[in-house]
């Protein structure tokens, strides 16, 4: 099995796939209503210990943290925050599975699945579309005003990166 994870301090995506990409779990942990970094972490550990103790995990994949900085988006702050966030999740990888995660940026990821963007195109809704409308490998929720539900973004981008494992089987 591969453990794909999209790191976030808001949203962390999990996707569990077999290695002929058949996808066993895609999930979200929300960690929006927790206060600070250590109560996140803590979550995320938990769950990952679900994980372990449901999947026989061979290889863990994780989403690259942003490395530079994107006008509106990051600042220096949100960078080393996420930069942390992600190296203390990789640590629970290793510790909680034994194993060594990899780390693959998204752009690489998503190349690597066929999945490819045009400059200024909004990738997170291109992967959504690509994921759940065109290969119909989740069945999202939507809200009232017909948009998906914010974390089916992130189970997207998991799926994308355990797909990433598949492929590099």
């Amino acid at each position: 099995m591969i453990l794909g994870l999209d790191v976030s301090t808001s949203i962390t995506g999990v996707c569990v796939m077999d290695v002929s990409g058949k996808i066993l779990l895609a999930d979200h942990i929300d960690l929006r209503k927790f206060d600070d970094f250590y109560s996140k972490a803590t979550r995320v550990k938990q769950y990952l210990s679900f994980v372990q103790n449901k999947y026989s995990t061979e290889k863990i994949i994780i989403e690259k943290s942003l490395q530079t900085f994107r006008s509106g988006f990051s600042s220096a702050k949100t960078l080393s925050t996420l930069a942390s966030f992600n190296g203390l999740i990789s640590w629970f990888c290793y510790d909680i599975f034994g194993i060594k995660p990899e780390h693959v940026s998204a752009s690489t990821a998503r190349k690597k699945i066929g999945i490819k963007s045009k400059k200024g195109e909004n990738t997170k809704k291109l992967v959504f579309e690509e994921i759940a409308i065109n290969r119909e490998l989740i069945n999202p929720e939507y809200t009232k005003f017909g948009n998906p539900k914010s974390y089916f973004y992130d189970i997207c981008d998991a799926i994308v990166i355990a797909n990433y494992g598949v492929q590099n089987e």
